[in-house]
Formats: C-alpha cells, structure tokens, sequence
C-alpha cells in the first residue's frame, strides 16, 4: 500500500524546514523549463509533486516515475526524501510480474515470500497463477488456503485446504502441525477435515 502526504503536511513540513534552511535551488518542470527563481518556486514544485502522486495513484507507473525523476534534483529539500520513495515505490510496480520463474514450485516459493511479508494479493495472484497452468498442483491449493486462514475467510480457507487434501492426503497432516491455520481451531468444520477418523 503506498502512503501519500496530505498537502497540509508537505506545507507544514515546508515552512519548517525553510525557517531552518533556505532552499535557494529552483526545481523544474517535467517538460523543464526553469520557473522564475521568486515566491512562485515552491507552489510550483508542490504542483509537480501532486501531479506525480495522481500518475501513481492511476497506476501510470512508468510516467510516475519519469516525473518523480525529473523532479528530484532540483526538488525542495524537504521534498527530496519523499520523492526517492515514491520512486522506488515506482521501479517496484514497474518490476512486478517480470520475475522469471524455472518451475512451478520456484513461483510457489517466492509466493510463500510475499506471503509472509503480508503482500496477500500479490501471493494471491502467484498462486493462482500456478493453477491457471496446473490444477492438479495440490500446494497451490494449500497456499491459498494458509492465505484465506490468515485474512480471516474461513469459508474460502476450508475450501481451498479440502481440495488441497482431496489431490494430496499428505497435506492433512501437514495442516494439522501448521500455526497458520491457528485462527481455524475453532472451527468445527476444520476439525473434522483435518481428523475425519474422531
């Protein structure tokens, strides 16, 4: 999730740091001219920030990221660190999905990554991803399932970790040692799935 400075922040943030340190630099448009050197500098690179915000927020990553950089070196100073993130936020989304993967199982595996960072659409997606090409790839049933238990869907957690079973037995057993499945405990119809035989 990407985190954005309200303008009353960034101005707050402004005036502070310019009581403190002049800024004598004078940023530049994305088309980059020089705007006039007098009070009108810092509203118009206000403005150049906002308009690059609104090309991240569209999901316009590589312009995002164009603007983002033609803004930072003659940025504000106070600006300066919110734009290296916001530019890398940039190079992330512009990055994403080009990962190559050698095997089904690599892609489950980078998967479980983001998983455990707490990127549950991205793993989301790889897990899918992998049964789009393989239905029969009883993990990718469970990955979804250990997700659905973690977000709280206990309907879609069942579910998944049913036809994870269904394909491999051996995931039973494997769910029953699992901590993140804790949240299911108390669900009835996951103590049944997973000791059928009580």
């Amino acid at each position: 999730m990407i985190h954005t400075l309200s303008v009353i922040q960034i101005n707050m943030a402004q005036t502070n740091t310019a009581k403190a340190h002049p800024v004598k630099r004078t940023p530049r448009t994305l088309a980059g001219e020089v705007p006039p050197t007098s009070a009108n500098g810092r509203p118009h690179a206000l403005a150049l920030y906002e308009d690059a915000l609104r090309l991240l927020q569209a999901g316009k990553y590589d312009k995002a990221h164009a603007a983002f950089n033609a803004m930072l070196a003659d940025s504000p100073a106070d600006l300066a660190a919110s734009i290296r993130m916001y530019i890398n936020a940039c190079l992330q989304q512009i990055n994403k999905g080009k990962t190559s993967f050698q095997s089904h199982e690599e892609r489950y595996d980078y998967a479980i990554s983001l998983l455990n960072e707490g990127h549950y659409e991205d793993a989301r997606e790889h897990f899918q991803a992998i049964l789009d090409e393989n239905t029969s790839a009883d993990y990718a049933f469970y990955g979804l399932a250990v997700l659905a238990s973690m977000t709280g869907d206990s309907h879609t957690c069942l579910e998944r970790l049913t036809e994870a079973i269904r394909q491999n037995p051996r995931n039973r057993i494997q769910a029953r040692a699992d901590s993140d499945f804790q949240d299911m405990a108390d669900d009835p119809r996951f103590t049944e799935l997973l000791y059928p035989e009580v």
